[in-house]
């Protein structure tokens, strides 16, 4: 069985040795049983659980607080002196006072007591926690290795997958408007169209009821217009009475009115073709190109069966799934560049039209759409694309590779090289990226180095979990 030695110790900038352990663990643990000497303590000046639970129960809006000294407990350095020298190391010490001078309540009384990083309140690494190796070396042999920190443009980029569909403003579902025969059509599967273009001739006996009724209302118009104007002669020569007269005007409005309902029933399907009573003519409501054509000659159709669909392709969407995580970043206006299998040319342009306001339950993305220009006729309803969507990141943002950020209890950690063997953690804040690097929002400046591989390793030692052992155990290579 092959031994694992132990090579990492951590400090807040010293070395961790057996001795300092129980040091860490009460920094990062807390003094909840911490006590001043002489003040019911154990012979390490550590309170009894008693102690600690009194002085919990007789402040509870301030259990985490020192009663006493008007600072964190976690982190008194009064009630354990134990953790004065690691404060001390870091550079971080109040001699007149005889705490950190970071949050010293005198000197700081704007902290009320509380570091600026409340390591009691999330649990993780504090800025400035140090990192030792016992032998410089060792950095070396586990492969540790650093990149510099570099300041971020104005924009970053969101990668996700898009689907081109067709735009249903310009997409036409050409339906028969009264049931009958299909007797021929006039266009084909990708047949380029204009609107009015004839599509199909349907023979319809409910057409041929509309078209007989409008004749009917016509024939009527002229016989109640002749009635009228007889009575218009004879009222003015003294023979016809004004009601007479106002009766065949009455009966000539409501022939007109019985006319203009005819000829609408008789517009909406479609009219009379080719004189053949009952048969009507569908025709392309936009341009663009038939992509779906329905039944044959002689099928026997419903109403409002579609049988012709036109697509105009002169522009197309891209519909975008975004992640839910990096959703809030995106909006209207946001350029788009698209890369499509099979399309050569380079990358397609667009910009986002539309960010929807839900999230899809079933994939956690954010759906949107990007506007693309198709005169060309390059794309296709339903290709797969990979879309790159530019977004402005904050003021300031620098980049560090993925791998240097680390994520420990909810809080994100850079480790910075202080020395061959000693490292110093960074509280940091990013912006969520798709890409090979991170933007730092908060926490780092360009010029900087930040380790990346190994950054995982120091992390482990950083936890409390894991200093509780005061080293990290390392498989020694080969």
């Amino acid at each position: 069985m092959r031994t694992r030695p132990r090579h990492l110790r951590s400090a807040m900038g010293i070395t961790l040795g057996t001795g300092v352990c129980g040091l860490w663990l009460g920094l990062l643990a807390g003094c909840q049983s911490g006590a001043e000497p002489g003040s019911g303590s154990g012979t390490d000046g550590v309170k009894s659980p008693g102690t600690a639970q009194a002085a919990v129960a007789g402040s509870p809006a301030e259990a985490d607080m020192c009663p006493e000294h008007g600072v964190l407990e976690a982190v008194c350095t009064l009630c354990n002196p134990k953790l004065a020298p690691i404060f001390k190391a870091k550079g971080d010490w109040c001699a007149e006072h005889g705490l950190p001078e970071s949050f010293c309540p005198t000197c700081h009384p704007e902290l009320h007591g509380r570091p600026r990083v409340d390591v009691a309140a999330d649990q993780a690494p504090a800025d400035g926690m140090r990192v030792q190796f016992a032998d410089p070396e060792i950095a070396g042999r586990i492969g540790l290795e650093t990149a510099s920190v570099v300041a971020a443009h104005e924009q970053a980029t969101i990668t996700a997958t898009a689907r081109i569909v067709a735009d249903a403003a310009k997409t036409a579902q050409v339906n028969v408007r009264a049931p009958g025969v299909i007797r021929s059509f006039t266009v084909d599967l990708g047949t380029v169209v204009r609107p009015g273009t004839p599509l199909a001739v349907i023979e319809s006996a409910a057409a041929a009821e509309d078209q007989a009724r409008l004749r009917s209302a016509h024939a009527r118009v002229q016989t109640a217009k002749a009635g009228y104007e007889r009575e218009t002669e004879l009222f003015a020569r003294g023979i016809s009475s004004l009601r007479e007269t106002q009766e065949a005007e009455r009966e000539l409005e409501e022939a007109q009115a019985e006319v203009e309902a005819a000829e609408a029933a008789v517009g909406m399907v479609g009219g009379a073709t080719g004189g053949r009573a009952g048969a009507y003519t569908l025709v392309a409501p936009i341009g663009g190109v038939i992509t779906a054509r329905s039944f044959s000659v002689g099928a026997m159709v419903d109403a409002e069966e579609t049988i012709v669909e036109i697509l105009d392709t002169s522009s197309l969407w891209a519909e975008i799934d975004v992640p839910e995580s990096q959703a809030a970043r995106v909006a209207v206006g946001d350029p788009v560049a698209l890369e499509i299998d099979g399309i050569s040319g380079g990358r397609i342009e667009g910009a986002l039209h539309y960010v929807a306001p839900v999230v899809d339950p079933r994939t956690r993305t954010v759906k949107c759409r990007a506007a693309l220009d198709n005169r060309d006729g390059r794309l296709r309803a339903n290709m797969f694309a990979r879309a790159w969507i530019s977004v402005r990141i904050g003021a300031g943002a620098v980049l560090v590779p993925r791998a240097a950020v680390q994520d420990a209890n909810g809080v994100q950690l850079v480790f910075i090289p202080r020395a061959a063997d000693q490292f110093e953690t960074r509280r940091v804040r990013t912006q969520p990226s798709d890409g090979d690097l991170v933007a730092v929002l908060e926490g780092l400046h360009p010029g900087e180095s930040v380790v990346t591989t190994g950054s995982f390793l120091l992390k482990t030692e950083t936890l409390k979990e894991s200093i509780g052992a005061g080293c990290c155990d390392i498989e020694t290579p080969r």
